[in-house]
């Protein structure tokens, strides 16, 4: 947690670089808010802060209507170092107790669930189950204020089985009734229109230029202020457009779906294919400590790809090969095994392949060698006879996959945020560069930022 008069300063000067890093709560009023609210600035003896919305609410404060805190950035910061919790957040955030009891949850994270409510309780006074619940139903704040759904449609995305069961839970939860709500929200933006949020500064053009540069067409689409693509999530399949709107600190998305149900994941992906819950001020102060001698691009992101399946594809893919000969061998594989979207996608928009369809092939159109070929279609047999979520330091013992393929799947398909890329031919040049300029460079000083770190040596 930041310290008082840190966010004392924040919240009266309503600096967006720190929306979604606190939460201001008025004794008052009983109301919590981002630090970007509008409102009239409380007195500091009425405010309280709290790291997360989900403690302001355990505290017995209701969210803003004027600065909507469901639309605020995730933050990194209020899940603090325990690996197993911030995994435990992710799978959460997809849907994983929506449908699923919480043994199951416990299943994939190899602990028991005392120890996992411990875990919540600590940090959140809260149970697994608890959190999610809030979580479901700031989703649906968000979808009564941004969508023209009914409110049927909304409880279905937000992961409620009945409209009931929705009712009673976001009374609790949010104070009044969802049709309450939408009615003092006003007029909202039509369709499945949403706006995603970030903290600034953003470096969209190099987001973008490392994004046109690795389209597939039919699959992606980019242009000087967006990016789309379609995509399968538990089997439904879509598409969504992202329009950077900096004026807005956020990205104007539109979303195209067949079934509702998976909205709230979905949604959750694509804020970590554009990576808007980065902080970049904390992480570029760290790294200008750590490799002084580095020029930092302000508000560099990591570009995510899909799926981790999709970025193994890819990385073996671009395996001692260009990104342009990398393209061009992806583009071949979508091309030919890719199946076509209905319509309400365009026609003439692909998926990229499952990995049934690649392990089926024998990938003659693809012009690699042929034990390239092999360790792709290896990989897609092991993925599609065993689907669950894998770690990738696993792929090692397929033949053909290294350290860099598992490295570079898990920064562009997990997001994760440390990973460094020691045998990547463009981060040894630029630390060679380093070298010679009397640069030196301690990548392990870098943690736990290095992914970014490598993505700053990829853009010199």
């Amino acid at each position: 947690m930041l310290d008082r008069e840190t966010c004392r300063s924040a919240r009266l000067a309503r600096d967006a670089r720190f929306d979604g890093q606190f939460y201001t709560a008025v004794r008052t009023t009983g109301i919590y808010c981002r630090p970007v609210c509008p409102a009239t600035p409380p007195q500091e003896g009425n405010v309280e802060y709290y790291s997360s919305a989900v403690e302001a609410a355990r505290a017995g404060y209701r969210p803003c209507l004027r600065c909507r805190p469901d639309s605020a950035p995730g933050s990194s910061a209020w899940k603090g170092t325990d690996t197993t919790l911030e995994r435990a957040l992710r799978l959460i955030d997809e849907g994983a107790l929506q449908h699923a009891p919480l043994e199951r949850l416990c299943t994939r994270l190899g602990i028991g669930d005392r120890h996992l409510r411990a875990l919540f309780q600590r940090r959140f006074g809260v149970s697994p189950k608890g959190y999610a619940l809030y979580q479901q139903c700031l989703f649906a704040k968000q979808l009564l204020h941004q969508t023209h759904l009914p409110v049927t449609d909304i409880a279905y995305a937000s992961g409620f089985r009945s409209l009931r069961r929705f009712n009673d839970c976001f009374r609790t939860q949010m104070g009044m009734a969802p049709s309450q709500l939408r009615r003092q929200a006003g007029t909202a933006a039509g369709g499945l229109t949403l706006h995603l949020a970030y903290r600034p500064p953003y470096a969209w053009p190099v987001m973008q230029r490392f994004l046109a540069r690795r389209r597939i067409d039919g699959l992606e689409w980019v242009d000087d202020d967006s990016y789309g693509r379609t995509f399968s999530w538990q089997h439904v399949e879509g598409c969504f457009t992202a329009v950077h709107d900096p004026r807005r600190h956020g990205f104007k998305v539109t979303l195209e779906l067949d079934d509702l149900s998976v909205m709230k994941p979905v949604v959750a992906n694509i804020r970590r294919i554009l990576d808007l819950d980065a902080d970049t001020r904390t992480i570029e102060a760290h790294l200008a400590r750590t490799v002084p001698g580095l020029p930092l691009i302000e508000g560099l992101r990591l570009p995510g790809t899909w799926s981790l399946f999709e970025a193994g594809v890819r990385a073996i893919l671009g395996q001692q090969v260009t990104v342009e000969a990398a393209k061009r061998q992806v583009q071949r594989l979508v091309d030919t095994l890719g199946e076509p979207l209905p319509d309400a996608c365009n026609g003439q928009r692909r998926l990229f392949p499952d990995a049934e369809a690649i392990a089926a092939s024998d990938l003659a159109f693809l012009g690699m060698p042929g034990t390239r070929r092999e360790t792709l279609r290896r990989f897609a047999a092991w993925y599609h006879a065993d689907p669950t979520p894998h770690d990738p330091a696993h792929w090692q013992a397929l033949k053909g996959i290294g350290p860099w393929t598992v490295d570079y799947a898990r920064l562009r398909g997990t997001s994760h945020p440390d990973i460094w890329l020691a045998g990547d031919l463009g981060v040894k040049q630029a630390v060679s560069a380093l070298a010679a300029g009397d640069s030196r460079l301690d990548p392990q000083a870098a943690a736990p930022w290095r992914s970014y770190l490598t993505l700053q040596l990829w853009n010199r």
